[in-house]
């Protein structure tokens, strides 16, 4: 965890602890334990162990974590699942902050992962991506490619539905090519900034800490955009994560090293809740 994430947490603890009254009724404040650390000393290279972990002792808690959150996914009703996609998949549909974005990234839900469903927001994308009206505006929208398996994923943009193809695992995919066989946009080579990504992730806890599947696809990729966004001086892209009521951890922490990229902010069958400063700002 960089100096500056760890001012940020600092910031959102001091905020929310002031300011939670004055919340919007779909934003859940998510108050952090008095008991649980925050690091506050920026530029500090080596975060408390008390907060980020050594690796070994992450990785154990982690493969247990991902155990027991698999097996409450697959215990989730098929008729809860239902209704939480349409719940969680309406918050992020009417909001502010998604209808007044220019370009995101957004994963294409797969329902064998037990993945919170995005097919209505990918449709509804699509379908205004290349007109504008009302407070909808037209957006550019990416979505990850797997290219091996050392963690290396791109987000390439897509127009249409046709553009996904399914991959070996039958996970729906951008192809390489578009229809004229030129390749496609990385978001990464842009040259324009992507306001919102919308994540996914195995678990989530009331800090913003995200547990992915164990491949470090997303981190990876969080990092390189973050990196990007500030050489090119673009204002950080929210990072919003997608997630059912089970997938979210009340009463721990999440295990945390230096690789690990947290989340601003959290959409649930609940509401909305802002974690970050950012986040607090700009939902």
């Amino acid at each position: 965890m960089s100096g500056h994430r760890g001012g940020v947490l600092c910031k959102a603890a001091y905020f929310l602890m002031t300011h939670c009254h004055h919340h919007h009724p779909t934003h859940r404040a998510f108050l952090p334990s008095i008991a649980v650390p925050v690091r506050c000393a920026a530029g500090s290279a080596t975060p408390p162990s008390a907060v980020v972990m050594s690796d070994t002792a992450a990785l154990q808690q982690k493969r247990a974590l991902r155990s027991r959150i698999r097996k409450a996914l697959k215990e989730f009703s098929p008729a809860q699942r239902a209704q939480e996609d349409v719940e969680i998949q309406n918050f992020v549909l009417n909001s502010s902050w998604f209808k007044s974005c220019k370009g995101l990234c957004a994963y294409i839900s797969c329902k064998s992962l037990r993945e919170v469903d995005t097919s209505r927001i990918i449709s509804d994308v699509l379908k205004n991506s290349g007109a504008e009206h009302g407070l909808q505006v037209m957006k550019k929208l990416y979505v990850p490619r797997v290219e091996d398996k050392n963690s290396h994923m791109r987000m390439l943009r897509i127009s249409t539905i046709e553009d996904l193809v399914a991959n070996s695992m039958n996970i729906l995919e951008p192809s390489p090519v578009d229809s004229d066989q030129s390749e496609r946009e990385d978001v990464l080579l842009a040259s324009q900034p992507v306001d919102l990504l919308l994540l996914p992730g195995l678990a989530f806890d009331r800090h913003g800490r995200r547990l992915g599947r164990g491949g470090g696809y997303y981190d990876v990729f969080l990092r390189k955009y973050e990196e990007l966004a500030n050489q090119q001086n673009w204002k950080q892209p929210l990072r919003v994560a997608l997630a059912y009521t089970v997938q979210i951890v009340e009463d721990e922490l999440i295990p945390m090293t230096e690789t690990d990229v947290p989340v601003d902010a959290l959409v649930s069958s609940n509401g909305v809740f802002p974690i970050s400063p950012a986040a607090l700002e700009r939902m």
